[in-house]
């Protein structure tokens, strides 16, 4: 996770590269980035601990650069041909404009990942792809995509998380644990260490 000095350098430059370039992707790409710097405060707790996107204080998102980074990627898409940047971007607009996470818009967002894909046919995409999916299908269907990305994913414990919901929303409780376990051994970041170990913990109660 870049650290908000880092960040805030990364937007600046973006927002100079806009003034020379203002093709659709780098629209995108500034679009990305303030959408993504709006949810900054809501992203750790108090204690440090990282909220998940469904789970965070929507009254802490910054509305200024929500405004900011939605204007900025519908005048990228209304430009014709985009690119994976704008896409992305518009994937975070969908979830910036939702009023709860249970009303975010999934089959959008599958939509989306679908044209994403088509331009940028990697495992992760394939990933998150699957992880809308499971909020719009249900987990089976998400698992029918995720178990075959396994050998491309082995080492990226976000794969593991996302396969741990799933089979814990399909009332798999032991994969779910198996899939967890995983995801902690190869994890890294503090704060996302500590989330997987309360999730582990509330499935082995």
């Amino acid at each position: 996770m870049l650290s908000s000095e880092l960040t805030v350098q990364a937007i600046r430059l973006a927002e100079q590269l806009l003034q020379l370039f203002a093709d659709a992707e780098v629209k995108g790409l500034l679009a990305l980035m303030w959408l993504q710097q709006s949810r900054s405060q809501a992203r750790l707790d108090a204690a440090g601990d990282v909220v998940l996107l469904a789970e965070q204080n929507r009254a802490l998102w910054d509305q200024q650069l929500i405004r900011q980074g939605i204007e900025l990627i519908e005048q990228a898409l209304q430009a014709g041909r985009v690119g994976p940047y704008a896409l992305q971007a518009a994937i975070a607009a969908v979830h910036a404009e939702s009023p709860s996470a249970g009303q975010t818009d999934w089959a959008q967002i599958v939509a989306l990942y679908d044209l994403l894909y088509r331009l940028q046919p990697s495992a992760v995409v394939a990933l998150n792809r699957a992880v809308a999916i499971c909020q719009q299908q249900g987990a089976e269907a998400a698992l029918a995509l995720l178990l075959p990305l396994q050998p491309q994913l082995a080492s990226y414990h976000l794969y593991y998380a996302a396969l741990a919901d799933c089979y814990k929303k399909s009332q798999q409780p032991e994969q779910a644990q198996q899939a967890l376990s995983q995801a902690l051994a190869l994890c890294q970041q503090e704060p996302e260490r500590r989330l997987l170990q309360r999730q582990l913990q509330q499935l082995q109660r």
